[in-house]
């Protein structure tokens, strides 16, 4: 998981993130609109409502120390569904397993 920031705002909703996902199961990448503004609260609830509603409650997530993603609540939450944390390095993938 990780954002595509400092897109030109656009829909109903002016949008001007992107949350992306990258499922390596399935080999897809699902781009979810947001606010660059969304706290932690928003971003649980845009992964709940559109990846585990859907897809169901992953074993583990690799994401990047964005205070968004690694907040209380949200850490929480993921202890809770039982999921694991990874966080990738920049320029040492080996590091976190994508190698």
């Amino acid at each position: 998981m990780d954002w595509d920031t400092g897109l030109v705002p656009g829909g109903k909703e002016n949008f001007n993130t992107c949350l992306m996902i990258i499922d390596r199961f399935r080999k897809s990448v699902r781009c979810l609109p947001c606010h660059k503004e969304g706290t932690a609260m928003d971003t649980s609830l845009l992964f709940w409502n559109n990846i585990i509603s859907t897809y169901g409650v992953p074993k583990i997530i690799i994401i990047d120390r964005d205070p968004k993603f690694t907040s209380e609540f949200c850490t929480n939450l993921y202890d809770m569904l039982g999921t694991k944390l990874a966080f990738y390095t920049a320029y040492h993938p080996q590091t976190d397993g994508l190698a």
